[in-house]
């Protein structure tokens, strides 16, 4: 095995494998319609890597969790397209807020005043296109109508705001070489 892949590995091994259980109990009591829990687990398992293989990521947990809960939304809007099911919807709709334990609470408000610091500095049709598409979980599509713009000036938008928060986000130490 190669260095970097046993470094991954332990990696893994201590900041992700630690929380499965609170994961899994967590996903059971907030989205009781979904029947693959496992599915949830392994793809949020897999972006994590993904994101994970590009640089160190601040704090694996919160990664895991947010990651978890776009997947399982995910699965509950294909679930209401593929049958139609009202129920489906409501699941969505009535998902009660997360809990998160206070030291979790204050990491995460840290992080979501960050990430609207950085969202502030970009020119503001970038800032329009990265709220609409990243916050309020529009489509390109749905974007690009809502603001009378080309989905391919949606894209280009959505890349430069991308990489401004990342650049936003490295310069304060949560990029590359650091670790959680």
């Amino acid at each position: 095995m190669p260095p970097h892949d046993s470094e991954q590995a332990r990696w893994f091994a201590e900041q992700v494998l630690p929380h499965e259980a609170d994961l899994r109990g967590w996903l059971q009591a907030r989205f009781p319609v979904l029947t693959d829990v496992d599915d949830v687990v392994q793809e949020s398992y897999q972006r994590l890597l993904r994101v994970q293989a590009t640089g160190p990521i601040a704090n694996a947990r919160a990664f895991l969790f947010v990651s978890a809960r776009n997947v399982a939304f995910n699965q509950l809007r294909r679930l209401r397209r593929e049958r139609r099911d009202p129920w489906a919807e409501d699941a969505i709709a009535t998902t009660p807020a997360e809990d998160p334990r206070p030291p979790d609470a204050v990491a995460r408000s840290e992080e979501l005043q960050l990430l609207v610091e950085a969202i502030e500095q970009l020119p503001t049709r970038c800032r329009e296109v990265m709220t609409l598409r990243k916050i309020d979980g529009l489509s390109q599509r749905e974007v690009a109508a809502r603001l009378g713009i080309a989905e391919h000036t949606v894209e280009v938008h959505s890349r430069i705001g991308l990489q401004k928060c990342t650049e936003f986000f490295r310069l304060r130490g949560y990029g590359r070489g650091r670790r959680a």
